[in-house]
């Protein structure tokens, strides 16, 4: 059985032309398969041929290397013996008595430097001699005390005597058709020379004041002497309003 499998090996091809065909017709087939692509080279993928020459992305960054912990600094906090100038309970009991000196002030110096010049300064600088001429303290010049204002009170009546220029009030229309009529007191300051400084409303009807005080304000009176120099006068002046 099997004899039958086995191909007798002693035959041989008659024919060795055709194996030399058949050689170089897979030559020329090898050869066309090869040299179509680089003669035709709009038909090889574009896509593949870019991922050919893109460059390779770069690699990734490497990961952040890890925080670092804090580390807890223990600050030794040293109990104080003194705070504002007050002793301080200690907290637990010491084991050694500590012993607070302290060392004496030094004391005041009245003169100046020791080893001086004789013309030096009393209480110089300790850098050195002071350079130029003792500085010369000018005392401030006296300043006269302003003068008291020299002022009396006199009576209306009195003052009345030396009004030298009068100006009559013009009664109001509507006081005169209501019939108001009345005094209007006024307090006055007369200045030196005469005229009226400041005045105020005492008494009197309000429709007949603004009347009285504008008139008032125009009266210039003789200036008043006192030790044959002329001084303020305080006054009172009666304004009446009387209907005829």
């Amino acid at each position: 059985m099997f004899e039958q499998t086995f191909v007798d090996g002693t035959g041989k091809t008659h024919k060795p032309w055709t194996t030399m065909v058949g050689f170089i017709f897979q030559a020329l087939a090898l050869g066309f398969l090869i040299l179509v692509p680089m003669i035709w080279t709009d038909v090889l993928p574009a896509n593949t041929l870019k991922s050919f020459l893109v460059a390779p992305p770069p690699p990734p960054p490497p990961p952040p290397p890890p925080a670092e912990t804090p580390k807890t600094i223990q600050v030794k906090i040293i109990p104080r013996q003194f705070d504002s100038g007050k002793l301080v309970q200690p907290k637990s009991i010491p084991t050694a008595i500590a012993v607070i000196k302290e060392d004496e002030l030094p004391p005041p110096s009245t003169g100046g430097v020791g080893g001086g010049i004789g013309t030096g300064l009393t209480g110089g600088l300790m850098s050195g001699i002071l350079a130029g001429p003792a500085p010369v303290v000018v005392a401030a010049p006296k300043v006269a005390a302003p003068k008291a204002v020299q002022r009396i009170n006199v009576g209306g009546r009195v003052q009345e005597a030396n009004l030298v220029h009068r100006v009559v009030p013009v009664y109001p229309p509507l006081a005169r058709s209501t019939r108001i009529q009345g005094h209007v007191i006024l307090s006055a300051i007369i200045s030196k020379d005469g005229t009226i400084e400041e005045l105020k409303l005492v008494s009197g009807h309000p429709l007949l004041a603004p009347a009285a005080m504008a008139a008032v304000k125009q009266w210039v009176y003789k200036p008043t002497m006192l030790n044959d120099e002329p001084v303020e006068v305080s006054t009172e002046i009666d304004v009446n309003f009387t209907l005829q």
